[in-house]
Order: C-alpha cells, then sequence, then structure tokens
C-alpha cells in the first residue's frame, strides 16, 4: 500500500542510523516490524497472568542440596 506521511528528517535520520538501513522504506519497516512485535509479546504476556506456584531460585538449589541432584551447567 502506498501512503504519503510527513516524517520529521532528524527523526527518520536516527531510525536509519540506529537500524543500520538502508533505506527508508526499509528503515520504516523494521521500526514498524518491531513496534507490532513488541506489542504482540506484550499481550502475550497479559495473557500469561501470575505464577504464585513457581519455587524460587534458593528453593530450587535447597532441594537440588536434598535430593543430591546434579545441578545443569
Amino acid at each position: 500500500m502506498k501512503t504519503t506521511v510527513d516524517i520529521p528528517e532528524k527523526e527518520l535520520k536516527e531510525l536509519m542510523r540506529l537500524s543500520k538501513a538502508k533505506t527508508k522504506k526499509e528503515a520504516i519497516l523494521k521500526a514498524i516490524y518491531e513496534y507490532n512485535r513488541r506489542h504482540r509479546l506484550e499481550r502475550l504476556a497479559g495473557m500469561l497472568g501470575t505464577f504464585r506456584d513457581i519455587i524460587s531460585q534458593e528453593e530450587l538449589e535447597r532441594i537440588r542440596e536434598d535430593h543430591k541432584w546434579p545441578r545443569k551447567s
């Protein structure tokens, strides 16, 4: 889809530099993909909720010590 948008030159140049994009189109597409990816991850994280039954690192280490289970490296 073709669209005409007025983007501040300073912001576009910084986006191109940070994204290492060679063209304006590439920079804008990278920014759109990244924005969408972050929002999908945020939505997914919200769907997971909280885990009250997950044990802490200290509890896991104590269980491993008690049962002499080998530690993963």
